[in-house]
């Protein structure tokens, strides 16, 4: 789709890093044109009038299961312009991310496909219960170089790589060996994918910190972690995605009900996600099955490993569906939400879901305003970089340059 340059004067602008108090914003086409004070202003363009608003590149949830262009499209209007899959059927994801790159009202995506997982491991219990169908596993480190070369065959833009013996299930389950652990992480490292791992308990992170994974796709939250662990992490380079909604979603009061009675967020909201959200158990283990999981574990980690050095990268684990509180885009909010209320002040959230979301997943195009870039922005009131509810007042929305109307009644097809 063509449109005309738009213009955002007088704006604050949180570039992904820093704060500039006042600029101006030019977008032509799909990128930003250019940063800086007093532009001109092309003939025919479209001025607004930034004064007493923040624009931010637009968010990356670096956690999602995405199943349908409808999640996508939510992810949208809560300004997530790019989900980074962790997990799907190959041919649904390729189409999901097909769909994503020719339509501007989807967030934009990226996918892993099939994760790799010992023969009846993590999340084969979900075949069972028919929400997913049977996929390929690997039994040992000869199977490594196979299953990445099968996942690079399907469109993989990185590898998961679940390191789960049950304990975040509430029942034992077959776990892959560490050998074959760092066997698939070589195998992905030589054809230039990252390695992010499943790890909700302090012997699985012990266990990728030791494969030499990039990242990890969870803090462990079943206790305490010990200064060495806090040291292995920063020591090894990884990132953390903490999903600090999901494991909050494991407790009587997910901060989701938060976030569906706030006025300026309640309006965008999917209404079956609410109608789910109210229907919810209150007692975690009927929703969740029996976890020993605290999100308080995972937050003290959290805020102790990125004092450490070690880049937090925002992400959700978010779903959908009866059962699930988080879900797609305006759980993210609640992610920053969480972050800051751990220890994170509301830039240094701000960062984890822009430019360090995609240094992490080598994103070099977005998640910072910069001439050049994909012009993913969005235009808040206030200062979200000093409160970060602010971000919660989203005014305007753009992917590749082209304005989000976020009260549209979507439709999955593209006619």
């Amino acid at each position: 789709m063509t449109t005309a340059p738009t213009i955002i004067r007088n704006v604050a602008v949180f570039d992904g890093v820093h704060l500039q108090q006042r600029a101006d914003v030019l977008i032509d086409g799909p990128t930003i044109a250019a940063v800086g004070p007093d532009l001109a202003v092309p003939a025919g363009a479209t001025v607004i009038d930034g004064l007493g608003y923040t624009l931010l590149p637009g968010l990356i949830d670096a956690h999602t299961h995405t199943m349908s262009t409808a999640q996508l499209h939510q992810a949208l209007v809560f300004g997530v312009t790019t989900e980074l899959d962790m997990g799907g059927v190959p041919e649904h994801s390729r189409a999901l991310r097909a769909a994503a790159q020719r339509r501007s009202d989807l967030a934009d995506f990226r996918i892993a496909t099939t994760g790799a997982t010992a023969p009846g491991g993590h999340p084969s219990q979900l075949v069972e219960l028919g929400f997913m169908p049977p996929f390929p596993t690997v039994a040992g480190p000869e199977d490594a170089e196979r299953f990445v070369a099968d996942r690079i065959a399907d469109g993989a833009d990185h590898l998961k790589i679940f390191i789960e013996d049950g304990t975040a299930a509430g029942h034992p389950m077959p776990l892959l060996a560490p050998e074959t652990i760092k066997a698939l992480v070589a195998a992905a490292h030589d054809r230039g994918l990252k390695a992010i791992a499943h790890t909700m308990t302090r012997s699985a992170t012990w266990t990728a910190v030791n494969a030499g994974v990039d990242g990890l796709a969870h803090a462990p939250a079943d206790g305490p972690s010990d200064q060495a662990l806090i040291d292995a992490v920063a020591d090894a380079g990884l990132f953390v995605v903490p999903t600090l909604a999901t494991l909050a979603g494991m407790s009587r009061h997910p901060i989701e009900f938060r976030l569906a009675a706030d006025p300026r967020l309640r309006p965008y909201a999917d209404p079956q996600w609410l109608e789910d959200l109210k229907n919810l158990p209150a007692d975690p283990a009927q929703r969740m099955g029996p976890m020993a999981m605290d999100v308080r574990h995972a937050a003290d980690f959290a805020i102790r490993v990125f004092r450490a050095g070690v880049p937090l990268v925002a992400g959700t684990d978010g779903t959908g569906g009866a059962g699930h509180p988080t879900t797609h885009g305006i759980s993210l909010h609640g992610e920053l939400t969480l972050m800051v209320e751990a220890g994170l002040s509301p830039a240094e959230a701000l960062i984890t879901a822009t430019s360090a979301a995609a240094d992490a997943f080598g994103l070099s195009d977005r998640g910072r305003i910069a001439p050049g870039l994909r012009a993913d922005l969005l235009l808040a009131a206030g200062a979200p970089n000093a409160e970060i509810t602010a971000l919660y007042g989203i005014t305007k929305i753009w992917k590749q340059g082209v304005l989000v109307d976020r009260t549209a009644t979507f439709s999955d097809s593209e006619d």
